[in-house]
């Protein structure tokens, strides 16, 4: 017996997106920073926390490009010349997070609240339709 491999099932048509989301995911950042949760708040909600210790609403972009959620960040340092740190432990450097969304998974919004960026997504079920495919008589005559 012959296992294939996923995308070449050939009763998957159409996949071939799924792939390049599952290599893209793969190659994305896996280096820690900024930590996050995800968790489910609902049958079809779920939330995303992100802990953005120091980050101003304004340091932040939240973008959604290729179905995937992508938010940025990068601290302004206004009191550069000011400030004498004797241990920075807090970090202070630019980020970007991706997250692949699924078809049907819309974000619902964001907030930035003590320190923790809280974004609701919600997945729309489709509606369940039936399509009736037209047979031709004549092979070949395919109309589109």
């Amino acid at each position: 017996m012959t296992k294939l491999n996923f995308p070449s099932h050939p009763l998957l048509l159409g996949f071939d997106r799924l792939e390049r989301l599952v290599e893209r995911t793969a190659r994305a950042g896996t280096d820690g920073y900024p930590p996050f949760n995800i968790e489910v708040t609902g049958q079809n909600s779920f939330r995303i926390t992100l802990a953005l210790a120091g980050f101003r609403e304004e340091d932040l972009a939240i973008t959604i490009e290729r179905r995937q959620l992508i938010v940025r960040g990068q601290q302004q340092d206004t009191e550069k010349d000011e400030r004498v740190f004797l241990h920075r432990g807090i970090a202070a450097r630019q980020f970007q997070r991706a997250f692949a969304l699924a078809d049907g998974v819309d974000v619902a919004e964001a907030c930035l609240q003590d320190g923790l960026l809280h974004i609701d997504l919600i997945r729309k079920e489709p509606e369940e339709t039936v399509q009736t495919v037209p047979i031709s008589r004549n092979r070949g005559e395919v109309s589109r």
